[in-house]
């Protein structure tokens, strides 16, 4: 009995212990180990999930710059938090399998524990119906979307001096419900950016109603769709159809968002009116309370702006300069010798108050705490302003200078080389550092003052540069400061002749450019080895050249147009390095020896454009020189006069000269009353063709198939249409003067690049462009874009004209037309639309008043146009 009712406590322990293990209940226990591994399994499918997903967030934020969406960032938390929860059960399998099989023996006291079993259980269910879940909701098609714009944008900038006056004054106007546009004025390197940006920032700072604040650099080469795509991108235009819409469509999407919206634009350095409404922005006035501040360097371009206020930015006053410049030294320097504050503000007044040149200054001469270098940047300020004026330079002629000095090296071809060069300027004019001028370039006297004291001052030697420019000397400096000299400059004085030997064995560049050189004696160049630019243009006193000129073994670019010189020496054969050479505007050359010029095998650029004043130049005529020529593989360059027919003929038998020539005029064709112009067709590059004095010249014609056209065109006229169409593609300047028996210059028609076209006494001239003739090729003519790009008309003495052309000029780019001397010109080829371009018609007021128009409404559109013109 004992041992029977020791057993039965036993069985009611067991009972007691399972007391809540109900059928329901059981379910735990029994799906327990299949439960654990469902788990694992799950939770490793969705960290998978999450993985998934965050990559496609990452490259949303990350490419796209979106922002994730809310939705998905909760999802993600709780997914982390979900496998942070688990684990402990699932950290480790091995360990979770061995605590299930123990959960589940029977005996040791452990199947006593069941409430144990079925927590364990109910835990691990509980996971895996959240897990799953999870799965389920982490679905997701789109996971961000993108982030509304910030009002504005804080720019970088350092404090301002001197800026608190005309910033109110901005900021003020801002504030007039009536002023709209805002114009901001001043020559490069006054501070109207850091003015703008200033204003950018304020509007962080104060409070305002402004919805949008957008800035853009504009900048010279203005592109449209370049400020439609930053507007576009600021305004949340751009999605990913936006980059496939033209003008017209981006215009339509930014004005619906910029019509419901107060915005302010600000536009920095622009050079010529921002049509607002072809961008697609609403024009700022008192309905729409929008603002539009620009900075510009033109007065006149905030005028055709539209602006209601114009605030010119001026350069400093003396106590503000004087500050600023203070700022820039630091005081250490300043203070750290008794006579160097005085000598500061002798070089902070060389900087005229332009705050470019005080703060470059300034920041150049914090590392000089002797009076003696004070004294030295005073001597080279000074002198640089009194020796430079106003002086040009052609960008063409900078790069090819450039070219010589070896700065352009990383292109093969001259193209190449231009187009570094091109970019180069186009970065210093952007950076205010030069000034651009069509195809020129200008230092500011201030800018130009600090360069030359940089370029000595923190030089690796201060005696590299030797610049007396303009300084009006009568011979040289002492020559024995042309030692350690690498660059010098003695343009624009009056030194007559070079006697002494000179020692400059470090000495690359020398420009004696305008001077009244007579002399060069034979030993002057005998001891610069190193010199590579030699630039003795400009001087018409210059006969001949010294023997010793070959010594020059480096020199890679020389320049001689404009000079008097009558013979090149043999001599010149031993550059063999030469690069450039401009022969240009050398009237009096009469004799080039044999082989010199074919000896320049590493020529680029040759330029003999009105060179000589025959063709005998080169012993036995142009045909010679033209052999010569063929011979230079590596011509890139080649402007030319050719004077008879036979040279002509022979020239146009040589791909490469085909492909290389530039500039090509043809003068003094005598005995020719036609001649066959079909072979200019295909010169590639050729960009200006002037005909000049051929007393018997009648006709020029263009063969519209040429030899070997017929094979390449079998369908017949289609393909000779593309073939014209391609004719003359870079000719952009045509000049006519004194061929008095010709009458017309229809095959004018088929350049259709022409920029400008310039006729002058041709006596006989009675159209332009002939419609008679072109009638034959009539479905040639109008698929031609004939003038689309025509900016200058030129035409003088041309008693008989009585025609232009017979439609009006389509160029929508057209600024001058000139016409002097021609009586019977009664029409111009304009029609009424043209008086929207603002085009400049210079003439004689007696023939102004005859011309007819379409209507005297046209008449009176172009009253404004006129200029009175007096030769």
């Amino acid at each position: 009995m004992g041992n029977i009712f020791s057993i039965s406590i036993s069985c009611d322990g067991i009972l007691s212990g399972c007391w809540d293990c109900t059928a329901g209940q059981a379910a735990y226990l029994c799906m327990l180990k299949s439960n654990l591994h469902d788990l694992q399994t799950a939770l490793e499918e969705l960290a998978d999930q999450k993985n998934d997903v965050q990559r496609r967030v990452e490259n949303a934020e990350q490419q796209q710059h979106l922002k994730r969406l809310d939705q998905v960032q909760r999802w993600i938390s709780r997914v982390e938090a979900m496998e942070a929860k688990v684990s402990s059960l699932v950290r480790d399998k091995d360990n979770s399998t061995q605590k299930v099989e123990k959960l589940c023996k029977f005996g040791g006291g452990l199947f006593s524990n069941c409430k144990t079993q079925y927590k364990f259980g109910k835990k691990l269910t509980k996971f895996l119906v959240e897990v799953n879940a999870l799965q389920r909701r982490g679905v997701f098609e789109v996971v961000a979307e993108r982030v509304p714009a910030a009002i504005v944008y804080e720019r970088s900038t350092e404090p301002t001096v001197g800026m608190d006056s005309t910033f109110g004054k901005v900021w003020g106007y801002l504030e007039e419900e009536q002023v709209g546009i805002i114009g901001l004025y001043g020559m490069g390197g006054v501070g109207k950016t850091t003015l703008l940006t200033k204003i950018n920032n304020n509007f962080l700072h104060t409070p305002n109603d402004f919805d949008l604040v957008i800035w853009i650099v504009v900048s010279k080469d203005l592109k449209l769709e370049n400020i439609q795509d930053s507007i576009g991108e600021k305004t949340g235009c751009c999605d990913d159809s936006w980059k496939d819409k033209d003008y017209l469509r981006k215009a339509e999407d930014i004005f619906r968002v910029l019509k419901s919206k107060k915005f302010a634009l600000l536009l920095d350095d622009i050079w010529e009116r921002v049509d607002l409404a072809k961008i697609g922005v609403p024009i700022p006035d008192r309905q729409n309370k929008s603002k539009l501040v620009f900075t510009t360097r033109s007065e006149e371009v905030c005028s055709r702006m539209g602006a209601h206020k114009k605030i010119k930015v001026e350069c400093l006053a003396w106590d503000r300069a004087w500050t600023l410049f203070q700022e820039k030294v630091g005081e250490e320097t300043l203070y750290i010798h008794p006579d160097i504050p005085k000598l500061a503000e002798i070089v902070a007044k060389e900087c005229d108050g332009l705050p470019l040149a005080l703060i470059t200054v300034g920041r150049a001469m914090a590392c000089k705490k002797t009076p003696q270098e004070w004294n030295h940047a005073i001597q080279v300020l000074k002198r640089s302003a009194s020796e430079f004026s106003d002086f040009l330079i052609h960008k063409r002629r900078l790069i090819y200078c450039w070219v010589g000095e070896e700065i352009l090296d990383e292109y093969d071809d001259i193209t190449g080389a231009q187009n570094q060069g091109y970019d180069i300027i186009g970065t210093l004019v952007n950076a205010c550092l030069l000034e651009g001028r069509e195809d020129y370039v200008r230092m500011h006297d201030v800018i130009r003052d600090m360069a030359m004291w940089l370029a000595c001052e923190c030089g690796k030697a201060k005696e590299n540069f030797l610049v007396h420019t303009g300084a009006h000397l009568i011979e040289a400096p002492d020559f024995e400061k042309w030692k350690g000299v690498k660059r010098m400059s003695l343009m624009a004085n009056q030194i007559e002749n070079l006697v002494e030997r000179s020692i400059c064995p470090s000495l690359s560049t020398l420009f004696l450019t305008n001077n009244r050189l007579k002399m060069i004696s034979e030993g002057f160049f005998q001891h610069m080895p190193s010199l590579r630019v030699l630039d003795l243009s400009e001087n018409k006193g210059i006969t001949h050249l010294p023997m010793g000129i070959s010594k020059l073994k480096s020199l890679q670019y020389l320049n001689l147009s404009q000079t008097g010189i009558r013979d090149l020496p043999i001599e010149l054969k031993a550059l063999d390095k030469l690069k450039y050479l401009n022969l240009e505007f050398t009237s009096k050359l009469n004799m080039v020896p044999r082989n010199v010029i074919s000896s320049f095998l590493m020529l680029r650029v040759l330029r003999m454009y009105d060179c000589g004043s025959s063709d005998d130049i080169l012993f036995g005529g142009e045909e010679s020189l033209v052999e010569e020529l063929v011979c230079l593989k590596h011509l890139d360059v080649l402007t030319i006069t050719i004077r008879c027919v036979s040279a002509f003929k022979r020239f146009f038998t040589s791909p490469n000269l085909l492909t290389c020539t530039q500039v090509l005029c043809l003068e003094s064709f005598t005995c020719v009353s036609s001649l066959d112009i079909s072979p200019l067709t295909n010169m590639k590059h050729l960009d200006i063709l002037n005909i000049c004095d051929c007393e018997s010249m009648e006709d020029l014609k263009i063969d519209l198939v040429q030899d070997g056209a017929a094979a390449q065109a079998p369908n017949g006229p289609c393909n000779s249409i593309t073939m014209i169409k391609s004719c003359f593609h870079c000719l952009q300047r045509v000049s006519v003067y004194e061929c008095p028996k010709l009458k017309d210059l229809t095959w004018l028609i088929f350049a259709p690049n022409l920029v400008t076209i310039d006729i002058h006494d041709c006596p006989e001239m009675e159209q332009i462009i002939n419609c008679g003739q072109l009638s034959k090729v009539e479905e040639v003519v109008e698929d031609l874009s004939s003038f689309a790009k025509l900016n200058n008309l030129i035409l003088i003495n041309l008693p008989q004209l009585k025609s232009i052309y017979a439609n009006a000029l389509p160029s929508p780019y057209l600024k001058t037309i000139v016409v002097f001397n021609c009586p019977q010109l009664r029409q111009l080829p304009l029609d009424s639309s043209a008086s929207k371009r603002h085009i400049v018609i210079e003439g004689e007021e007696d023939w102004w008043n005859e011309l007819e128009w379409e209507t005297e409404a046209t008449r009176n559109d172009f009253l404004s146009s006129f200029r009175n013109l007096k030769l």
